[in-house]
């Protein structure tokens, strides 16, 4: 299982005016004759105009590295802004993940990058039909022998680390939620299919190119765990094929979040179904939660 410039403070017409309606002095450029005859303008001290040539020579002697200073801090204050928002939100709302396997298709293909709810199952709750990303704690996966560093890794992790790059961690699953705590989840009817607390499923998503085989089992799911399955019945090796751990079943707190959106490659785009139609017959388990 690949987002000001402080403006000018306001001048009154009665700034520069004496009492009696006359203009004041302080702070007033006021006309003089040069000898030349030309008319120009005295600053008399205050912040009123300057000689068109002494301005234009303040301009030119200002510092260029000052304006390049302010434009770096500036980019870099947006970096730092997008950065801590990108962690936030990787921390406490949404995570990418990649899908390495066919296990899941074709609801979700190979290289498939998708985001995961983190919000779930905690505060909100799982529901059936719900595609869930969790944590190998069953040891479902064959151990992985770390790859060498590299000189560039600190790249990828970086990305990673804010959520801004899929984690290409191989230790995590992705399957659909087909048995909530209580639920009594068995295969199969005599039209084959599964069924949960007696009720046989229509399973829309699974796989359409391949007839799932019989797997016969029937189990109640215990509290604080989920069973679970994947899509592409015949390839995946999910709940049914762990039995002899943990009784197949994944513990509700190795679930890192529901699966909500597939966001990369862009042709791919789409908002993931957990079809509650093909569970709206079921009732609830002999036990809550």
């Amino acid at each position: 299982m690949p987002d000001r410039a402080p403006e000018n403070p306001e001048r009154h017409d009665d700034d520069a005016r004496l009492s009696d309606g006359t203009t004041g002095v302080a702070g007033v450029a006021e006309s003089v004759e040069a000898d030349d005859g030309t008319s120009g303008v005295r600053d008399d001290g205050g912040s009123g105009a300057v000689d068109a040539g002494t301005s234009a020579a303040a301009e030119d002697s200002k510092p260029r590295g000052n304006q390049l200073l302010v434009w770096v801090k500036e980019i870099v204050t947006v970096i730092a802004i997008a950065v801590v928002l990108s962690f936030l939100i990787k921390t406490f709302l949404f995570r990418a993940f990649y899908i390495p396997s066919e296990s899941m298709e074709s609801t979700l293909d190979v290289n498939d990058r998708i985001f995961i709810n983190l919000l779930v199952p905690e505060p909100f709750d799982l529901a059936r039909g719900d595609v869930v990303v969790f944590k190998d704690s069953q040891g479902w996966l064959p151990a992985v022998t770390k790859k060498p560093a590299g000189p560039m890794d600190w790249v990828g992790d970086s990305l990673e680390f804010i959520g801004l790059a899929a984690d290409d961690n191989e230790q995590h699953l992705v399957k659909r939620v087909i048995g909530l705590p209580g639920d009594r989840v068995s295969c199969c009817d005599a039209g084959g299919r599964v069924t949960v607390n007696g009720v046989p499923l229509d399973e829309t998503y699974i796989n359409p190119a391949e007839v799932p085989q019989p797997n016969q089992f029937d189990i109640v799911v215990p509290e604080g765990k989920v069973w679970v399955m994947g899509d592409n019945r015949n390839h995946s090796a999910d709940s049914r094929s762990h039995q002899e751990v943990n009784g197949g079943f994944i513990n509700l707190e190795d679930v890192e979040g529901k699966a909500t959106v597939i966001a990369w490659p862009v042709n791919r785009w789409t908002v993931l179904d957990n079809y509650p139609d093909v569970f709206k017959n079921v009732p609830a388990g002999t036990a809550g939660k």
